[in-house]
């Protein structure tokens, strides 16, 4: 429907009721809907001293909140659900998520939750760098510190959609949904099992909403909605991969490329020596055990390849 053929009347919302009864600012509480989605995007929000107000799909929907709370370390987490505002039939009805044993409610309800952080829980960050057995991976993967650098070279943003090319795990692009509100990705992998992975680490970490895609670049890409950035992880010697890429980035887009095979590095200064950009050599040596001692043992060496599409269109 046109704008102009409707008429809009403004109303009291759940989260506006929910905060007067609990004398909650509401500019200072995180709004979310489980209503028609999945349940693990409550994993993305969790944090100490959070405050949450949900949606609820049913009657249900409270008892998969105190689990996941419970699941997550922050089981001593008070929770109240308010059901039927401002009818006669309102209900209140209190508890800590681990002790939480379904209490009646109406379908028609909202959550209210205080997030407390109990000794077993961790602080998931939206910030870039998850470390790296936090996702389930096959060694194939954008390693932590490497990853801080992509995701800052990408630069996320509210609702900007991302193609995570040969995506492995999909640390890339789960890590770019969580760093920006409503941020989207695409990731495009051709191995079965990847995709698997992709699936089970992005419902833990709060983005069951990635697109997994099947296929491989460039062929997989015709179709697609244009990306706002670009992550080439893997097949950048692929011809065909960065012109369709290019092409189809929108104007103030970013493509990132890493490479960390002659091959690759080859691949990049071509691509370079062309379109132009950035190229950053990221050295990364961690600490470990030698007999007993320790020594730094260093990560391979990756080549980044950064640039952003002009807005201009001369």
């Amino acid at each position: 429907f046109e704008r102009e053929e409707m008429t809009i009347i403004p109303h009291l919302g759940a989260f506006s009721l929910a905060c007067a009864r609990l004398g909650w600012p509401l500019q200072d509480v995180c709004c979310l809907t489980l209503h028609g989605r999945p349940a693990e995007l409550l994993n993305l929000h969790v944090s100490p001293d959070q405050r949450l107000l949900i949606l609820s799909e049913d009657r249900t929907t409270p008892a998969l909140v105190a689990a996941a709370l419970t699941g997550l370390g922050y089981g001593e987490s008070p929770m109240t659900v308010l059901s039927r505002m401002g009818g006669e039939a309102e209900n209140v009805a209190s508890g800590t998520a681990d002790s939480w044993h379904g209490p009646e409610v109406d379908d028609l309800n909202t959550i209210a939750v205080t997030c407390i952080a109990g000794p077993d829980a961790r602080l998931i960050s939206r910030t870039p760098g998850l470390p790296d057995d936090w996702f389930d991976h096959d060694g194939q993967m954008t390693k932590r510190e490497v990853r801080a650098a992509t995701l800052a070279a990408l630069m996320p943003t509210p609702g900007g959609l991302l193609w995570d090319i040969g995506a492995g795990s999909g640390s890339v692009g789960i890590e770019w949904m969580r760093a920006a509100d409503r941020a989207q990705a695409i990731a495009i992998e051709p191995k079965a099992e990847r995709r698997a992975r992709i699936a089970a680490n992005a419902a833990a970490l709060g983005t069951p909403q990635i697109r997994i895609l099947d296929g491989k670049a460039p062929a997989s890409l015709d179709g697609l909605p244009a990306p706002d950035a670009v992550f080439i992880g893997g097949g950048i010697a692929t011809a065909g991969v960065v012109s369709t890429a290019w092409e189809m980035l929108k104007p103030g887009g970013r493509l990132v490329a890493n490479a960390v095979t002659m091959e690759g590095e080859q691949a990049i200064a071509r691509y370079h020596s062309t379109l132009g950009g950035e190229l950053v050599r990221l050295n990364i040596a961690r600490l470990e055990p030698v007999g007993p001692y320790h020594g730094w043992r260093p990560l391979m060496g990756v080549t980044q390849w950064r640039l952003e599409k002009s807005r201009r269109l001369d």
